[in-house]
């Protein structure tokens, strides 16, 4: 079984507007999210298989609720994009350091100079 650390590092498109979802408003049913999706394209099976899979992935938790699962989060988005990053860093750190850090403080400054001050904010900390 594929877990959050092998498989979960980038959430699919489906798989990332479920997450949306449920970050803004759960716990939700199969048939909830299915219709917070708001398109009749998308079968209900796929929603259900969707929510299985970030189960499966530790992303979500559930709880039956009569014949149906009740999905919640199992982490934050924060919590979430910060096991991202150390999932996406930890094979680099143990490498070239320098290089990591660097490219990290150059991404920040290419995004705004508000990002670079609370970089250094967070650092200082």
């Amino acid at each position: 079984m594929r877990t959050f650390d092998d498989a979960a590092r980038v959430l699919g498109e489906l798989e990332q507007r479920v997450m949306d979802i449920m970050w803004s408003d759960a716990p939700q049913a199969v048939r909830d999210v299915h219709v917070r999706l708001g398109t009749s394209q998308l079968a209900y099976t796929t929603v259900m298989t969707t929510l299985d899979r970030l189960f499966k992935k530790k992303l979500l938790l559930r709880d039956k609720v009569g014949n149906a699962f009740v999905y919640r989060p199992a982490m934050t988005r924060e919590q979430y994009q910060h096991r991202v990053v150390e999932a996406a860093l930890a094979p680099m750190w143990a490498g070239d350091r320098d290089s990591v850090l660097a490219a990290f403080v150059d991404f920040a400054a290419r995004t705004d100079s508000a990002t670079l001050d609370q970089l250094s904010a967070l650092i200082a900390k």
